[in-house]
C-alpha cells in the first residue's frame, strides 16, 4: 500500500482509486524525440493542458509524482463536496418536521457509512484522471519526481524528456500558520481529514475560509462538537460582510461555536488537544480530539531545480507574466502554483490559456478571465468580479441593487429565504461589474451574472428576459426591474401622466 493518506483507509474503494490514478504496475514509456510539451503535475490545471494540447496533435509528456487528480480528486473538491450533501441532508432531515413530516427528530447519520460513500463515489469519478485514460489520448504518461536537468530537459527517475515547451502545473499544499505549539500535537489538513473513518466528538478547526467553514458546518450536522477559530472579525474574511453574517449565523444555528477574533490562539499537547485564546474579549479553554487546520497554502516548487532554468518563484508561487510565462519564456506555469484564484475551474481555463500561448504563439491573457466562486456551506456563497470596496480602492463610482431572497416566491415556498442577491453596477448605467449572491444553490445561480458580464449583458437586458416561474434565478430577473426603474425619472413620470390624462 503506498505511503499517502489519500488512501487510507485501503479499502476496495480506494484500491480502485489507486488502480486509476498511480497503477502500481505502471511502466513509464520510453521517451522518443523531443516533446512539443512537457507537463509537470497531473492535477487539473497539467491534466487539461495535455488533453488539449494531445487532442491538437502536440507530443505530450505528463509527469505526476503522486495521484493523478491532484487536490481536486483526491483531497479536496470531490471528497469534500461528498460529504457536503451527506451532512446537507441529514440537516434536511432533522428539519423536516418544519415541513409538516414527522418521525425524523432521532434520525443519527452514520459517520463510517458517510465516508465509505465518500470513497466509493470517488473511486467512481477517478476514471477520468486516470493513467490509462491520458495515454489512450496519446500522452506519455510517467509517474516519478520531476525536475528540470537544463533549459531543454526534465529528468524523471533516471529518464530524460526533451521539450520545446514545459509547463509547471504542480499545485499548492496546504501549509500551517505560526500558532505556538502548534508544531506539538498531531492536526489535520485536507490532505488528512478524508481519512478519517471515526466522527470526532469535539473538533477544533482553526480558519474561517471556505475549507474551514465548509467542513466545519459538516461536520457539526453530522454530530460533532464544532469550534470554529478565525483570527479576523468575521468568518469567510474575504467575502462580503452581509453574505458572511449569514453564513455565520446559520453555522451556529447548526452548532459551530464561532470563535472570531482569536489572535491570541495557543495550543496544548494535553490529554486531547487544548485550545487556550481569547474570542473578542471572552476568553475560552477548549479541548478537542480532533484538529483541523484550514489556514494557508504554499505552493509545491521544491526540487524542481527552477534556477537552472531561470524561473523566478517565491513563497506565493511562480512568477508568471500575464500570458502566463514564466521569467523563462519556453516555461510556463498553471493553476495553484502561480495563481490567487486558486480554484479547479480557473485552473482548467488558465490550461487553455498555456496551451494557446504555448504551441501557437497565441496572446491570450489571463487578466481577460471572469473567474467566479463559491463557497459551499448551507447557504452557499457565490460572487464574481468586484466588491464594493475594491471598486471604491479603485476609484469606480457604483450603483448596487440588492434583491433578498425572503421577497422570492419558490426560495419562500422551498424554507430558504435568507440571504439575497447583489449586485454592483457602473454608476447610473446597467453594466454589472460585481456580483455576490447567499443562496442555496448560489453556486449555480452565480452562472448567469457571470455569463452576463463575459458577454457585455446588462441589467436591463436581464430584467427583460423571462425567467420560468417560481424559480430562485427570478431573484436577478428582479434586479434588472431594479434598475428599469431607476430610468422612470421624476420628468419621465410626469410627461407619462400628462399623456396618460391626454388618451383618457
Amino acid at each position: 500500500m503506498p505511503e499517502n493518506p489519500a488512501l487510507e483507509p485501503f479499502d476496495e474503494f480506494n484500491q480502485t482509486l489507486l488502480q486509476h490514478v498511480h497503477p502500481p504496475e505502471w511502466t513509464n514509456p520510453q521517451p522518443s524525440g523531443r516533446y512539443n510539451l512537457v507537463v509537470l503535475g497531473a492535477g487539473t490545471a497539467g491534466l487539461v493542458t495535455a488533453a488539449i494540447a494531445a487532442g491538437l496533435g502536440a507530443k505530450v509528456a505528463l509527469v505526476e509524482r503522486s495521484l493523478m487528480g491532484g487536490d481536486c480528486l483526491n483531497v479536496g473538491c470531490v471528497p469534500s463536496k461528498a460529504i457536503l450533501s451527506a451532512a446537507r441532508v441529514a440537516a434536511t432531515v432533522q428539519q423536516a418536521a418544519a415541513f409538516g413530516l414527522q418521525g425524523t427528530e432521532n434520525v443519527q447519520p452514520d459517520f463510517s457509512q458517510v465516508m465509505q460513500r465518500m470513497r466509493r463515489l470517488r473511486a467512481g469519478i477517478a476514471p477520468h484522471d486516470s493513467a490509462e485514460r491520458f495515454r489512450d489520448k496519446g500522452v506519455d504518461v510517467f509517474f516519478g519526481h520531476a525536475a528540470f536537468a537544463d533549459a531543454e530537459t526534465v529528468e524523471v527517475d533516471g529518464q530524460r524528456l526533451s521539450f520545446a515547451k514545459a509547463v509547471i502545473a504542480t499545485g499548492a499544499r496546504a501549509s500551517a500558520p505560526p500558532i505556538p505549539g502548534l508544531d506539538q500535537v498531531d492536526y489535520l489538513t485536507n490532505e488528512t481529514v478524508f481519512s478519517l473513518t471515526e466522527l470526532p466528538r469535539r473538533m477544533g478547526v482553526i480558519g474561517a475560509g471556505p475549507i474551514g467553514c465548509e467542513l466545519a458546518q459538516a461536520f457539526a450536522r453530522l454530530g460533532s462538537e464544532v469550534f470554529l477559530i478565525e483570527s479576523a472579525d468575521q468568518i469567510l474574511p474575504r467575502e462580503d460582510a452581509d453574505a458572511a453574517a449569514i453564513v455565520a449565523a446559520a453555522c451556529e444555528r447548526d452548532g459551530v461555536k464561532l470563535l472570531c477574533c482569536g489572535k491570541q490562539l495557543q495550543i496544548e499537547n494535553a490529554p486531547g488537544i487544548r485550545l487556550h485564546g481569547a474570542a473578542g474579549n471572552h476568553p475560552y479553554d477548549e479541548q478537542v480530539d480532533q484538529l483541523l487546520v484550514a489556514a494557508g497554502r504554499r505552493p509545491n516548487i521544491e526540487d524542481l531545480n527552477l534556477e537552472a532554468v531561470g524561473v523566478d518563484a517565491d513563497a506565493h508561487g511562480i512568477r508568471v507574466n500575464d500570458r502566463l510565462q514564466t521569467t523563462n519564456p519556453r516555461i510556463f506555469a498553471a493553476g495553484d502554483v502561480a495563481s490567487r484564484f486558486q480554484f479547479t475551474h480557473a485552473a482548467d481555463f488558465l490550461a487553455r490559456i498555456v496551451v494557446r500561448n504555448a504551441l501557437f504563439q497565441g496572446r491570450s491573457k489571463a487578466s481577460s478571465l471572469i473567474i467566479p466562486w463559491a463557497t459551499y456551506t448551507s447557504p452557499e456563497v457565490a460572487h464574481v468580479g468586484l466588491y464594493a470596496h475594491e471598486a471604491e480602492a479603485q476609484g469606480i463610482a457604483i450603483d448596487t441593487y440588492v434583491q433578498p431572497f425572503d421577497g422570492v416566491d419558490r426560495a419562500i415556498l422551498d424554507g430558504h429565504s435568507e440571504g439575497f442577491v447583489k449586485v454592483h453596477t457602473k454608476r447610473k448605467t446597467d453594466k454589472i461589474l460585481g456580483a455576490t449572491i447567499v443562496a442555496e444553490n448560489a453556486g449555480d445561480l452565480i452562472s448567469e451574472l457571470t455569463l452576463a458580464m463575459r458577454s457585455g449583458v446588462g441589467l436591463k437586458t436581464i430584467g427583460d428576459t423571462i425567467h420560468p416561474y417560481p424559480t430562485h434565478a427570478d431573484a436577478i430577473r428582479k434586479l434588472g426591474d431594479q434598475f428599469n426603474r431607476t430610468r422612470l425619472s421624476p420628468f419621465i413620470q410626469k410627461a407619462f401622466r400628462k399623456w396618460l390624462s391626454w388618451t383618457r
